[in-house]
């Protein structure tokens, strides 16, 4: 087997992001692909790279070795395939490059960025992790980022950023079977649940800070199953789990959303670009778009639709702070 630049990348992801699990997510990998694919480098390399422990894989004395030589290899290439990008998109016309963690506006916001910029090839990139679509903005692989910061766990956002802030403090609500006993409950409490399995997904940044702080404020300690939210909606519906969700979130046959008493569990909410731009629109333009497709759904939404009439529709006006 010869090593590829692509088995160099998967070892970088894994050192990254702590996990075979996670890094498969991020390289749009199955994990037991990606598991493959780590046996064979090994193999070629002839010893193991990683340890595999119960909290993650952390690089073994071979494995740090060669990650030293990896990441500049995979770094230079990155940088060539970005340059030769670029040059094209000169070339061929202006290119917007957008990420955005999981929300139900991000299809309003391209709809509405492709209708202001015809002529501009607009492209999304998604990932569960808010801390790495910053980092793709500040090293000039995205042009703007929308992500959500869970409160009391701070993003680590990058020196020469602009934050254009859209929601200062978002609640979180609660996904639960229609058939438990607290979906007849406009309001739900904490305590509510403590005798529910959570599912909690680990790869979003800040999930599980969030989540013990408002268990321990409730003095509750509930069972915990790890998990992807996307896929989270059977186990709902089947009264196995309970498990955070956005206030936009669709509810399914089989589910109920409700908010949670006190609101708390709460993001905030915004777009980050560098303090030089974008190259096909203003900042202030992209954040107008964005804002609108949140709008948008947020009074879509049956369960947030309600909050907000309680609440006298806290919706935000869009106000920007930089870094460095």
């Amino acid at each position: 087997m010869e090593l590829e630049v692509r088995h160099l990348r998967a070892l970088c992801a894994i050192a990254d992001s702590g996990s075979v699990r996670r890094a498969a997510r991020q390289l749009g990998m199955t994990q037991p692909s990606l598991t493959t694919q780590l046996r064979r480098i090994e193999k070629a390399l002839g010893g193991q790279l990683f340890f595999r422990e119960s909290t993650g894989s952390r690089p073994t004395p071979l494995g740090h070795a060669v990650l030293c030589r990896a990441r500049p290899i995979v770094a230079e290439m990155r940088a060539l395939v970005d340059e030769v990008a670029s040059a094209s998109s000169r070339a061929q016309g202006t290119r917007l490059r957008i990420g955005s963690t999981n929300s139900p506006a991000v299809a309003g916001w391209l709809r509405r960025l492709r209708g202001r910029l015809p002529e501009t090839d607009t492209t999304i990139r998604t990932d569960v992790s808010a801390n790495a679509l910053l980092h793709m903005v500040a090293m000039g692989q995205l042009d703007a980022a929308f992500v959500h910061e869970v409160e009391g766990a701070p993003l680590r956002i990058p020196d020469g950023l602009v934050e254009h802030e859209l929601i200062a403090r978002e609640p979180q609500f609660i996904a639960l079977a229609d058939t438990h006993p607290a979906a007849a409950q406009e309001i739900v409490r904490v305590a509510d649940l403590a005798d529910d399995q959570w599912m909690v997904d680990p790869t979003v940044d800040g999930e599980w800070a969030g989540l013990r702080r408002i268990w321990t404020a409730a003095g509750v300690n509930p069972r915990v199953v790890q998990g992807d939210y996307l896929t989270a909606v059977d186990l709902v519906t089947a009264g196995e789990v309970v498990t955070p969700c956005q206030p936009t979130a669709r509810s399914r046959p089989g589910m109920a959303i409700r908010p949670l008493h006190g609101d708390p569990l709460a993001v905030r909410l915004f777009m980050a670009c560098r303090q030089d731009g974008t190259p096909a629109a203003s900042p202030e333009d992209l954040c107008a778009d964005l804002t609108a497709s949140y709008m948008e759904i947020a009074w879509a939404s049956d369960a947030y639709r309600a909050w907000l009439v309680r609440h006298d529709g806290p919706l935000p006006v869009a106000t920007y702070s930089s870094h460095g």
